[in-house]
């Protein structure tokens, strides 16, 4: 079943767990992300890159995700992540989505603030909420990360947006870790704390160890991304695949293995952060 982002956080709010957000690219992801919330009957979100957005790939891709949610027996979000302009978002939003992300982190803090309130009060008019970003989340590659996201600044960001999650810049970054990790537990403590318990979003969730991943749903956050791990699942079973000489060469069978590593590595997150079994 199709539902917007506020229900869905307000699901794990209540029961004290994380939404996985898995990143989708192609019909054969959706069918392995499907597969997994279906088998641990899990609430979750599928988002998509905004570079989708721009290029035709949005356009075909939205229908899959919107016909996997209405197939779904478990709430699915359909989310925009990291929507950088009004271009991405409004585009997602004819494209069917239910959550909308407006990531103006690397902008100055008040043109942040006044370009995710836009997004906010459009989005109203069509019961979509929105998730913002404070504290810009670099990737793996950067030679040095931004200043992570103070409780002070991430309380008037709050109050000034009116978003209904916020990712915050804890210690993650997007991308394949050359060394794992560690999270800044107090300081997703204090801003939660801050901002009146507001869901918070940890994205970079590859690669973090899962140990670090409970504490960081423990201290509250409420909606974890993946995507570059579920990209290597895809890929290295594919690479796998293609070695093995009585492979099938019909598309459709050839997916079939690909599709499961999807599905094995979702469950493996789906249960990490407590999801599994919620949508009873």
């Amino acid at each position: 079943m199709l539902v917007n982002l506020k229900d869905i956080i307000a699901m794990a709010e209540s029961g004290n767990y994380c939404i996985p957000a898995f990143n989708v690219y192609n019909m054969e992801t959706v069918m392995g992300v499907l597969k997994a919330a279906e088998e641990t009957k899990a609430p979750i979100i599928m988002q998509v890159y905004p570079r989708l957005m721009k290029e035709e790939t949005g356009y075909f891709l939205s229908p899959v995700i919107l016909a996997a949610a209405a197939k779904a027996s478990v709430p699915v979000c359909f989310h925009l992540d990291h929507g950088p302009s009004t271009l991405e978002t409004t585009r997602c939003l004819r494209y069917g989505a239910t959550g909308i992300m407006l990531d103006g982190s690397t902008l100055p803090l008040e043109e942040n603030i006044a370009l995710t309130k836009s997004v906010v009060d459009t989005c109203k008019y069509v019961n979509v909420q929105v998730e913002g970003e404070l504290g810009h989340i670099g990737t793996t590659k950067d030679s040095e990360f931004d200043e992570f996201t103070s409780p002070e600044s991430a309380k008037y960001f709050v109050e000034q947006t009116g978003v209904t999650c916020l990712a915050v810049a804890v210690g993650t970054a997007h991308g394949k870790y050359t060394k794992p990790p560690k999270l800044d537990i107090e300081r997703i403590k204090e801003i939660r704390k801050a901002t009146n318990n507001t869901a918070l979003v940890l994205h970079g969730g590859s690669g973090v160890p899962d140990e670090e991943i409970k504490k960081a749903v423990a201290a509250g956050v409420r909606k974890m991304n993946f995507a570059t791990d579920i990209c290597y699942a895809f890929l290295d079973c594919c690479l796998e695949e293609l070695q093995n000489p009585e492979r099938s060469v019909a598309i459709d069978n050839f997916m079939k293995k690909p599709i499961d590593a999807v599905k094995d590595f979702c469950i493996s997150r789906i249960k990490l952060v407590g999801a599994d079994g919620k949508a009873e």
